[in-house]
């Protein structure tokens, strides 16, 4: 198996568990709570934005090293603008969709907030991205990252790619202390409509960057051969693993304190400051970095591992990252999550028009939905599954 088809079932993972997780119930559901998340500090989103990154190296880095710097740099802007339409594209479609279907306007207020056609100043926030409803946030950091993305990979294959990780982890700093908002806050009371709101985001941009910066070093390094990730990640060298394990089982107890209101306040006033999402704090990035190493270790190293229990448990972790489900997602990732919003938004307006479903009821939902997930694949490579054309003959 070629190792872009685990990365991609790896990318196809992620899509399923952020739809399973962005589905909103009356009273919630229990689906939602089977999720790595549960156990670390970690979550999909982080998963998603870092293989991002990682293909953008691996992909357009090939690119310029064949063709030079400017024909990656048109590649991957054209890739930016392709986006762009898209995330207008979504906030245009459900904006449509509140005008059409009845009780839209009060079901999809607190993801929507107020949003009026007149209003010149909140849809040029909406078009700028400082305006972004809820789960339509992940494209415009992306795209964002994309418009450096050509720099950046320049400077990795021509041997300064440690300025790249250097000034990606001084900017990750700056987003931890607040020093955005010497930008933002005199842009949010610009942009401020009558609900006060003129900047609404999800993401920290200076503290998410180096998720997706720190895939794009190793991916370019890994187009470049410069990275020999067998030898990295070895059966011998066994550091690696324990030193994330370590890491894991420290924060474990953590996370399960946090996630069931266990943690004494004395102690969640501190550790509150270190571990928020938004800006990818420090918590965060250890337990990430833990775990994308450990699974790194696992996925390279396991299956030549000695132990007979690694090497399962490498076997079963390539055997998830396999299924062709996963994979076809991953494949047309940014397509997928593009339709997996548009389902979240469908779905919470059902539930807000329908009496409260049972718990059977709502894990039928969100298995359909997770198959309805793979239609924008299977529409982008229905030559494959359906041709219509006449077979091309074998070349000798």
């Amino acid at each position: 198996m070629k190792r872009l088809d685990v990365l991609d079932g790896m990318r196809g993972y992620f899509l399923v568990f952020m739809l399973l997780n962005h589905l909103i119930f009356a009273g919630g559901y229990w689906l939602v709570e089977i999720n790595h998340r549960q156990l670390t500090f970690v979550e999909d989103a982080q998963g998603f934005v870092f293989m991002s990154g990682l293909l953008v190296g691996m992909v357009y880095a090939r690119k310029m090293l064949k063709s030079g710097y400017e024909a990656g740099r048109d590649k991957i802007w054209a890739r930016a603008i392709e986006l762009y339409r898209y995330a207008m594209g979504i906030v245009l479609f459900v904006l449509a969709a509140r005008l059409l279907l009845p009780g839209a306007t009060a079901i999809w207020q607190d993801w929507l907030g107020v949003i009026a056609l007149n209003d010149p100043w909140r849809l040029t926030s909406i078009a700028t991205f400082f305006y972004q409803p809820t789960f339509m946030d992940i494209l415009p950091q992306y795209i964002i990252y994309m418009i450096f993305a050509p720099a950046l990979i320049w400077l990795c294959i021509t041997g300064r790619w440690t300025w790249v990780a250097i000034g990606s982890l001084v900017i990750w700093m700056a987003g931890q202390l607040g020093l955005q908002r010497l930008i933002t806050y005199p842009i949010d009371g610009m942009l401020g409509a009558p609900d006060q709101e003129g900047i609404r985001a999800s993401f920290n941009l200076l503290g998410w960057q180096i998720v997706f910066f720190s895939g794009l070093v190793a991916g370019s390094l890994t187009a470049m051969k410069k990275i020999e990730w067998s030898r990295i990640f070895s059966p011998e060298k066994t550091l690696i693993p324990k030193v994330a394990a370590a890491i894991l089982l420290f924060f474990l107890p953590l996370r399960i304190a946090t996630a069931h209101d266990l943690m004494p306040g004395f102690i969640l006033e501190k550790f509150g400051t270190m571990e928020i999402r938004a800006d990818f704090g420090p918590v965060y990035l250890l337990n990430f970095a833990a775990l994308a190493a450990g699974v790194a270790w696992l996925l390279i190293a396991g299956p030549r591992h000695h132990h007979p229990y690694v090497q399962k448990a490498a076997s079963v972790l390539t055997g998830v990252f396999s299924l062709s489900f996963l994979q076809l997602l991953g494949r047309h990732s940014l397509h997928v999550y593009v339709w997996h919003v548009i389902i979240v938004f469908l779905v919470r307006y059902i539930d807000g028009i329908s009496p409260d479903f049972s718990e059977l009821t709502k894990t039928a939902i969100a298995i359909s939905c997770v198959a309805l997930l793979a239609l924008p694949a299977l529409y982008r490579e229905r030559e494959t599954f359906w041709p219509t054309g006449p077979a091309e003959p074998k070349k000798a």
